[in-house]
């Protein structure tokens, strides 16, 4: 009797051996994949995305003048692609010629340092050099010079284009687009550009956001610019 109950206690104390055995790795496992998971949470916060209106456009390829039937030229400045996207939308309903601005410097593509280089370029009212300025755009009667809200007016740039020309008897319609939408602001761009294009009669501008196109038909009809 003695050696049967001595028996069961040994088989006993072999099958909780083996159980404590068999969940030694598994709780190897949970703290592993827990380890893992944390890094992984690290890495995409360190990787935040940058929205889109923070992107910077590329163009795929450099649009410049061509000498058309049309007289009318569609120029514009565009970092986020919003006054990209306007411009393309005002050249295909009036069938005007299109010309994208390009710096010979490139803006960085982070959104602080590029704003950093254009209030510096505002406070020392700087003519950033163009990359791609086209020799005459004698050709055309009306221009419409589109550009984004930056740091309460017109980008710099803007006034590098407009003062490389003779604009005597040119018909300008400036059209812009923000993110806050501030009319003070879309008034101060209106006038430092007819403060740079000197003759030319620049007229009221447009001022919506990019994807208004009932208010951008709008502005063209009343004009009498749309095709």
């Amino acid at each position: 009797m003695f050696k049967k109950i001595l028996g069961l206690m040994m088989a006993t104390m072999m099958t909780l051996s083996l159980v404590a055995c068999g969940q030694t790795p598994a709780s190897s496992n949970i703290s592993a994949a827990s380890s893992e998971s944390a890094v992984s949470g690290r890495a995409s916060e360190s990787q935040a995305p940058v929205s889109s209106e923070d992107e910077t456009s590329v163009p795929a390829q450099i649009e410049t003048p061509e000498t058309t039937d049309t007289n009318t030229l569609v120029v514009y400045f565009s970092w986020s692609g919003n006054t990209e996207e306007m411009a393309s939308y005002i050249a295909e309903q009036t069938g005007s010629d299109l010309y994208e601005i390009v710096p010979q410097t490139p803006y960085p593509e982070d959104y602080n340092k590029t704003g950093e280089i254009a209030e510096k370029e505002r406070d020392d009212n700087a003519r950033p050099a163009i990359a791609n300025l086209p020799d005459s755009i004698e050709q055309y009667d009306t221009i419409m010079v589109g550009y984004p809200i930056w740091w309460h007016t017109a980008p710099m740039i803007i006034g590098t284009f407009l003062e490389s020309y003779d604009l005597t008897g040119k018909e300008i319609y400036p059209f812009t687009q923000s993110a806050s939408m501030d009319t003070e602001q879309f008034d101060s761009s209106i006038e430092f550009v007819r403060e740079n294009a000197n003759g030319a009669t620049v007229h009221d501008g447009l001022f919506a956001r990019s994807s208004d196109t009932a208010a951008i038909d709008a502005y063209l009809s009343e004009n009498g610019i749309t095709e």
